[in-house]
């Protein structure tokens, strides 16, 4: 046999009835043969089964691998999809597909299939929303938003220019001030495409938007809004995030502490608070997005809802008509280390599923050198003995170290990736701050001047449970890969871990080994157009890597 051979995504539907690896295998098995699938892939999927379990699929969400921030209601950010294979090299300008939408487009959703088999990507940002074809990457729909200025590509060119000629000093970071301004009016990152393709955006000024298809069951047809739900004044603050639980409701989480469930005709609705919220509303640190919550929540399919605050761990319980916070259905509320004051810059990630698995639940903390903790998410083991000096429903802390750098600062601004009892963490610290730099200004030169050599941060660190001895310990580190800013996915089918770095001030798509950490290859994308700005790398049911830019979207379809 010759040639490579190219693994390419099992459907949803065919791993929902039970989420097991054993249903994964038996579909690809049919594709490229069992022989093959044994040899490549089953070891790998049975013992993951065996250990950690499978997540579960939401099935009011949109049959796609990524419907909502971090992938799945679990927040995870690990695909059951193959990604690129290749070897180290510049990709060609075929490779490449670049749409321009405008600033803000941190995320998007991929669509159900509609009845003829087409799909498209639901995404929005500063001044519009999109859909985007998922074939052809073009363009099908935009509407664009009233009340806010409009971009357009003159607007973008100038500034990828501006940036491609200078990245470095006092002039440039005066212009990624100025560009970063216009950020501070987008009001809807946080979003959710339900099984019906129906867009639900959750805006910060105080109402959750559905969109929809102009003409029912046409997926170029255009933009329309569908309904609005306008928070009543017992919900104060702004939407920090938002997800569906198992049973179909919307669940958005403010910055002040408060939990909405919300049924997306918009007919029902409940509202809760965190506990130890109150005085919330005073406890912002920084700027907007550094509120008392500044995630948003990882689901259960047992109606666990996990949320961060400023201090806390939480789980609060939702019954299917309630949320529950008394320890005695099942929540709790456990104190992290918090010295650095901003509370952790991760959305909760949930680890292990199944029986026989250990259920955990995954943050950084708020130390300056930020710490790995797990928590036992449901019944504490009774034969857990505790670590010393933590609550009992601490699993597990190790501080993030990025080994032999012996960085006194680390922090990430990305969710924590969880792949079986794998957990991933990234730096996002810059290097060499300038001494007129104010710390709340930091974030600059991470994102609009993250590629510059002077400045980028390394370290990419893995840790692992061990459920045979319950007890974290570290993986793996890499320190000669960067992630500036963007949020790192795996692929379950090759194991490897995908993100968008910097090399030598150019772009670059990075695939790192997920057992081993090591650096396998990377595809030299290309300048300033290809900056991810804290965008999330995401891969497609065909397994492309597409993420979103300060002024568009791209994709990436190496050719084999």
């Amino acid at each position: 046999m010759s040639g490579p051979i190219t693994l390419r995504a099992t459907r949803r539907a065919d791993i929902r009835a039970g989420s097991s690896a054993a249903s994964s295998l038996l579909v690809l098995s049919r594709v490229i043969g069992t022989g093959i699938l044994i040899v490549l892939l089953g070891f790998n999927l049975a013992a993951h089964a065996a250990d950690a379990g499978v997540p579960p699929v939401n099935p009011y969400l949109a049959d796609s691998f990524y419907p909502v921030a971090h992938g799945g209601s679990h927040q995870q950010d690990s695909l059951r999809v193959a990604g690129p294979e290749g070897t180290t090299r510049a990709l060609r300008a075929d490779e490449i597909q670049y749409v321009h939408t405008g600033p803000g487009f941190f995320g998007a959703s991929t669509s159900s299939p509609y009845v003829d088999g087409r799909r498209v990507i639901w995404g929005n940002g500063l001044d519009r929303i999109v859909k985007i074809d998922y074939q052809t990457y073009a363009i099908v729909a935009t509407q664009m938003l009233e009340g806010v200025p409009h971009y357009d590509e003159a607007h973008a060119q100038e500034a990828i220019d501006y940036f491609d000629e200078n990245n470095d000093g006092l002039l440039a970071q005066i212009k990624a001030f100025k560009e970063a301004q216009k950020l501070r009016t987008l009001a809807s990152v946080y979003t959710v495409l339900d099984h019906t393709n129906t867009y639900f955006i959750a805006n910060k000024n105080g109402y959750i938007e559905a969109f929809g298809d102009t003409i029912a069951g046409d997926p170029h047809s255009g933009i329309e809004l569908k309904r609005r739900f306008d928070f009543p004044e017992s919900l104060t603050g702004f939407g920090m995030g938002i997800n569906m639980t198992y049973d179909g409701w919307l669940v958005l989480v403010t910055e002040h502490g408060y939990l909405l469930a919300l049924k997306p005709d918009f007919s029902e609705y409940r509202i809760s608070r965190l506990q130890h919220a109150e005085g919330a509303e005073h406890k912002a640190t920084r700027s907007p997005g550094y509120g008392w919550v500044r995630n948003a929540p990882a689901i259960g399919k047992d109606g666990g809802v996990y949320v961060a605050s400023q201090e806390y761990m939480h789980k609060v319980v939702w019954d299917g008509d309630q949320f529950r916070t008394a320890e005695s259905d099942g929540a709790w509320a456990v104190h992290y280390d918090n010295t650095w004051g901003h509370g952790t810059g991760a959305t909760p990630s949930l680890m292990g599923f199944g029986p026989e698995a250990d259920r955990l639940v995954v943050i950084t903390d708020g130390n300056p050198r930020m710490n790995l903790v797990l928590y036992w998410r449901d019944e504490i083991p009774a034969d857990w003995q505790g670590l010393p000096g933590q609550h009992r429903r601490v699993a597990g802390v190790l501080a993030v170290t990025m080994g032999e750098q012996n960085l006194s600062e680390i922090q990430s601004e990305q969710s924590v990736v969880v792949e079986g009892y794998g957990a991933l963490v990234v730096n996002n610290m810059p290097r060499n701050i300038p001494w007129y730099f104010p710390e709340r200004a930091s974030g600059l030169l991470l994102s609009f001047l993250g590629s510059n050599p002077k400045h980028q941060p390394y370290g990419v660190q893995k840790f692992v449970w061990q459920a045979q001895t319950n007890e974290l310990q570290n993986a793996w580190v890499n320190n000669g890969v960067s992630s500036p800013s963007t949020v790192p996915i795996v692929s379950q089918l090759n194991n490897k871990v995908y993100l968008v770095g910097a090399r030598d001030n150019q772009w670059t798509l990075e695939s790192m080994d997920w057992h081993s950490g090591e650096a396998q290859f990377h595809y030299l994308i290309g300048g300033q157009r290809y900056n991810p700005l804290y965008s999330g790398t995401l891969l497609d049911e065909d397994g492309r890597v597409h993420y979103g830019t300060p002024w568009g979207r791209v994709r990436l379809d190496p050719k084999t």
